[in-house]
């Protein structure tokens, strides 16, 4: 008759602060961590840079503090809180990366292109001309550039935030449905401090981070969220002309909005209108016939 070996009891601490099913601690104080330290890494950015004499409100400052405290903040919880490499959230380096990201601003193009007819056919939005007919030259180059820049330091932000540490640590905790529904509220929630907003605002971005989050599920990797979401600011924004929610961007195709604000979300920008739910389901089929073959391929 075999020996059975009894299981040894956890105390009250480790049953509050360590995982049952491996040696670190659970994904709410991982989560909770992590948000301390994006906030310690912030204020340490922003103490050095205004005794440094930087503009700590310029835009690109904003952004580049806004990289340096969520990266760092996440790699560190990764590396030694989830004790997982940072490369295991959806980063690994490749061909491949570059294509999602690509494809995923290819996405938004046709996604946007979608809504601006739309709302053109309808008589939603009244064009008035293209930047460089009312600005110089190199205002418009300028303009254009700093922006997509900007957008490139968003999507990465964001997408390493919500669809990266946010959703891969809940699901890590509960499972993978409670992971993109609370992730996506959470990353609803974020952009509530933005201009105009309001509870159909925070449901449109609710369901985007949805729809980003179903390209993480496709591909197992950051890449392509972040080109759509690179694509989906940059196209909306500077290509297209509509407010990003509800930041006045700037912008080739100057329009002005003059439909039910219902349907296009009118100063905060589609993602508060109901015409963002039918772009973000050809989205989504977009992703999927892009990513078919190589989940078949798996």
């Amino acid at each position: 008759m075999s020996e059975i070996t009894p299981t040894q009891e956890r105390s009250i601490l480790e049953r509050i602060f360590i995982s049952p099913d491996e040696p670190r601690l659970r994904a709410g104080w991982r989560l909770l961590i992590q948000t301390i330290l994006f906030f310690l890494f912030g204020t340490i950015v922003v103490v050095l840079a205004a005794s440094l004499g930087l503009d700590v409100g310029s835009l690109i400052f904003g952004n580049v503090l806004n990289f340096i405290a969520t990266t760092g903040s996440i790699y560190i919880a990764r590396r030694w809180l989830d004790k997982m490499s940072f490369e295991s959230l959806g980063l690994k380096l490749s061909q491949q990366a570059l294509m999602d990201v690509l494809v995923g601003i290819g996405i938004t193009v046709v996604q946007m292109g979608l809504i601006f007819v739309a709302m053109l056919a309808l008589g939603w939005l009244r064009f008035e001309g293209f930047a460089w007919e009312f600005d110089p030259i190199n205002v418009v180059i300028t303009g254009v550039l700093t922006f997509f820049v900007v957008f490139i330091f968003v999507g990465w932000n964001e997408e390493l935030l919500s669809r990266g540490y946010h959703l891969q640590t809940i699901a890590s905790g509960i499972n993978l449905f409670w992971g993109v529904v609370i992730s996506s509220a959470v990353f609803g929630l974020l952009h509530l401090a933005n201009p105009g907003t309001s509870w159909v605002s925070t449901a449109g971005i609710f369901f985007a981070g949805i729809y980003l989050a179903y390209g993480y599920i496709r591909t197992k990797q950051l890449w392509l969220p972040i080109g759509l979401h690179i694509g989906w600011n940059f196209c909306e924004g500077v290509v297209f002309g509509f407010p990003v929610s509800g930041l006045d961007i700037y912008a080739l195709t100057r329009i002005e909005v003059t439909g039910p604000e219902i349907w296009t979300g009118g100063a905060f920008g589609p993602e508060a209108g109901l015409i963002v739910l039918p772009s973000l389901v050809v989205g989504a089929l977009l992703i999927y016939l892009y990513t078919n073959n190589r989940n078949a391929n798996v």
